[in-house]
């Protein structure tokens, strides 16, 4: 807790850069022989899970580096893992990458040894949550939205609003929804709760979920209480939702495509929706350590990472969305229509995560810094 609290802190003094930063590594040498990375789970598959989905062995014979993972289910669990230290790459999403640029825990990329830079989608290249003073701390890798999943046993058609998982309210069986919904268990979850009230509570003025004013941050704090007492589990374990959603009676829940997918291969009676409200989501980009023990295997990862292959076949596997536009064509994984049916259309109505900070555009530059999101989320959980 503590490694993430300073990171956040660091964030709210510190988001403030003298001079142009400049990429460390100039060319690429040979191949140390292997390459740590950390990663949301799914990620980074080698065929273990399902033979057919493996875009790690491959690069393992050709580059002769060999691939170590460690999965972590939440961005404060990737930036404290990074704050420790030990690893080349992380997969981060938006309210952890600024945190790691912040904190020097990540360097400078140098795209020229990145062939297939120019290959990146226009509307990802220079995105906010790895840009700073136009210099990359990464190279994008997926993105996507946080959806809506639910049982289609309980309810014969989607929902419509978010309110399932934030009001109490009897459900289409006739049964109340308290001890049957999840939440996210990461301060970010804030922002859900925010975008609800966008829709909900116009008066009170909110204009981005993650720049919030005092008044309009505790209308978000007394909704997630409101919640706090529906939740049957705050998930992070992707693997433990996809159980509790098959043998602990739960029917409502944020949730990534990745679950719902995994639910729908096992013949589960899941789906997904995108409710009025709109939704949330994550543009996740993988970042260098700033002393990486591997610089030489991790460029050449990072090369790797933006084939259209492999591009294609993580978005087939996940249930998410390519960096790379040419992956959304000729994956057999993914299909024709693959890159539709997992939004790619919907991009400009994604809110996508990004690290809260005091000075934002929105509120005057009087918002609820990150840090007090990650104490009062804590709270929150534990009933207070």
């Amino acid at each position: 807790m503590n490694s993430f609290l300073k990171s956040c802190t660091a964030l709210t003094v510190a988001l403030t850069f003298s001079g142009q930063a400049i990429a460390q590594v100039k060319e690429l040498g040979k191949g140390e022989g292997q390459v740590n990375i950390v990663a949301w789970p799914g990620y980074i598959e080698r065929g273990e899970t399902d033979k057919g989905y493996d875009w790690v062995t491959a690069f393992e014979k050709e580059s002769g580096c060999k691939v170590n993972v460690k999965t972590a289910n939440t961005s404060d669990e990737m930036v404290s893992l990074m704050n420790e230290g030990g690893f080349d790459l992380v997969t981060a999403s938006g309210d952890a990458s600024l945190r790691l640029v912040a904190g020097k825990r990540v360097q400078p990329i140098n795209t020229d040894l990145i062939p297939s830079w120019k290959a990146v989608d226009d509307r990802l290249k220079d995105a906010p949550w790895f840009t700073v003073d136009k210099v990359h701390y990464g190279v994008p890798y997926q993105w996507g939205p946080n959806i809506l999943m639910y049982n289609t046993e309980v309810f014969k058609e989607a929902p419509k609003s978010w309110n399932v998982v934030f009001e109490e309210m009897k459900l289409p069986d006739g049964k109340s929804n308290k001890g049957r919904v999840q939440a996210y268990d990461g301060p970010i979850h804030i922002a859900d709760a925010a975008n609800y009230l966008m829709f909900h509570k116009p008066e009170l003025g909110i204009k981005d979920p993650y720049e919030l004013n005092e008044d309009q941050y505790k209308a978000a704090l007394d909704l997630l209480r409101v919640q706090r007492t529906l939740v049957g589990r705050y998930w992070h374990d992707a693997a433990i939702q996809v159980d509790d959603f098959q043998n602990e009676g739960v029917v409502a829940s944020g949730s990534w495509p990745y679950q719902v997918n995994t639910l729908v291969a096992a013949k589960k009676p899941v789906a997904s929706t995108v409710p009025e409200e709109g939704v949330t989501g994550w543009a996740d980009t993988t970042m260098m350590e700033a002393d990486a023990a591997h610089p030489n295997c991790a460029y050449m990862w990072l090369e790797h990472s933006l084939s259209p292959k492999v591009q294609g076949d993580v978005s087939a596997w996940f249930g998410s969305l390519p960096v790379v536009p040419a992956a959304c064509k000729g994956n057999e994984l993914l299909g024709e229509e693959g890159c539709k049916t997992n939004g790619y259309d919907n991009f400009d109505k994604i809110k996508f995560w990004k690290t809260p900070v005091s000075k934002c555009v929105t509120q005057n530059d009087q918002c609820v810094p990150y840090y007090r999101w990650v104490s009062d989320y804590i709270g929150v959980i534990g009933g207070r």
